[in-house]
């Protein structure tokens, strides 16, 4: 038995209330169970409602394994726990009294929970630890009415979870939306190998600088090449030297650290990943484009975003992956299926962010980007798919990343959709 699971009895009322007494014998006819506290600290559930004994109550319940966890706690020191009318546990092994010496009100929660449902849930958390997910041999039984659902939840929720870093970026940028959008861009632009070095160049690039350069590729380059330090080396070609030139006149000019920035990787990187690159391609981008970020707002189709990440890298790069060595002709275009991932990464999440700051229905207009893109590709999602899951766009394949990391990984069954779906499945558990 846990906490986690006492919480969701309590919660949905997974429990025979007919005949609820407490541990003295006085009857409880619970009207409502109260709000589910989240947060670390206070009781588990707010402005809970019931009748003690033809008395009417409305205050807190705390909830426990054992009437002793009170004490193990420390709650009866916090003023947060003085208004508990009804203490809630597996187990009474000890009263627990009020300031005023007066016992709180105790249920046993054990002697009205069903047996069946206790067992449904030992088949989640006690099952074969080489199964993918817990609910793996159930899983294809859910209905798609509650998967549809819970995926626009699923998504959702992953963009929150993406809104924390805009949110944090834009506390550190003045507000200031075009060098958000440079910063996640860069970020994304190193995908996972680099992205902590891409952020941490565009972090000691003050956006004004970006600005001010844009209009020359030979300026934008050498600031990007030459703060991640790939300069730094002893470069023979015409156009390297040229660029460590400049970047030495910009790092005058402009003040420019590098002591922040992160060394980039290019280990395990196929060539068209390598950090020179997507450099090349971002310097491309900001030249191409002068205010991004209106632009950035005003497409709603994925061909305009296709159209408007459409750059090719400067002459040098056409015919190179690193600085020493020439290769084979090519353009070295951005590709489609890297937008898909700028606009799942960068362009959706600081779209939904500005659309909540205007009043406009950020969820909706959020579903209805991520839509028009085409499902990922990766293990997940095929293992997924293999239990019948319904993946036909990214924000399919979205939510269920954000299901597999955050429910299934975490064993939090009983805050997963299907995991409560799964668990009543037996209409008689009361």
């Amino acid at each position: 038995m846990n906490e986690d699971l006492l919480q969701y009895i309590w919660k949905y009322k997974k429990f025979d209330i007919s005949n609820l007494r407490t541990t003295t014998q006085e009857e409880i006819i619970l009207k409502k169970t109260g709000i589910h506290n989240t947060d670390n600290s206070g009781p588990d559930f707010f402005n809970s409602q019931m009748i003690i004994q033809n008395q009417k109550w409305a205050g807190n319940v705390e909830v426990h394994i054992k009437s002793s966890d009170w004490y193990a706690h420390h709650h009866e020191l916090d003023h947060a726990y003085d208004n508990v009318i009804l203490h809630v546990v597996w187990e009474d092994d000890v009263e627990v009294f009020r300031k005023d010496n007066t016992i709180i009100p105790t249920l046993q929660l054990k002697d009205y929970v069903s047996k069946k449902l206790l067992i449904r849930y030992q088949e989640f958390f006690n099952s074969d630890k080489q199964k993918w997910i817990p609910c793996e041999q159930n899983l294809p039984s859910v209905s798609q009415f509650i998967l549809s659902n819970w995926q626009e939840r699923l998504y959702i929720e992953r963009l929150e979870q993406k809104s924390k870093l805009i949110g944090q970026l834009l506390k550190g940028s003045a507000n200031d939306w075009e060098a958000v959008l440079f910063k996640l861009l860069a970020k994304n632009f190193g995908l996972k190998a680099n992205g902590d070095a891409f952020l941490s160049l565009a972090e000691a690039l003050d956006f004004s600088i970006i600005r001010k350069c844009s209009h020359d590729l030979d300026k934008l380059e050498a600031l990007f090449f030459g703060l991640t330090g790939l300069l730094d080396n002893d470069i023979a070609s015409g156009y390297s030297k040229k660029l460590q030139e400049e970047y030495v006149f910009l790092k005058n000019k402009f003040l420019l650290n590098q002591t922040g920035v992160l060394p980039v990787q290019f280990f395990r990187l196929r060539p068209y990943n390598f950090p020179t690159i997507r450099l090349a391609q971002l310097a491309s981008l900001y030249n191409g484009h002068t205010n991004l970020f209106d632009k950035v707002i005003g497409i709603n189709t994925i061909d305009g975003f296709y159209d408007l990440f459409e750059v090719e890298v400067s002459d040098f790069w056409r015919s190179h992956y690193t600085f020493k060595k020439e290769s084979i002709v090519t353009k070295k275009r951005i590709t489609k299926p890297f937008v898909e991932l700028l606009l799942i990464n960068t362009i959706i999440p600081i779209r939904f962010m500005v659309a909540r700051e205007i009043g406009k229905n950020a969820e909706e207009e959020a579903l209805q980007l991520i839509s028009q893109i085409p499902k990922e590709k990766n293990s997940v999602i095929d293992r997924f798919s293999a239990s019948n899951i319904k993946i036909e766009n990214a924000m399919h394949s979205q939510a269920m990343l954000q299901l597999k990391n955050s429910y299934c990984d975490q064993k939090s069954c009983l805050q997963c959709a299907v995991g409560n779906y799964l668990l009543n499945q037996d209409q008689n558990m009361r």
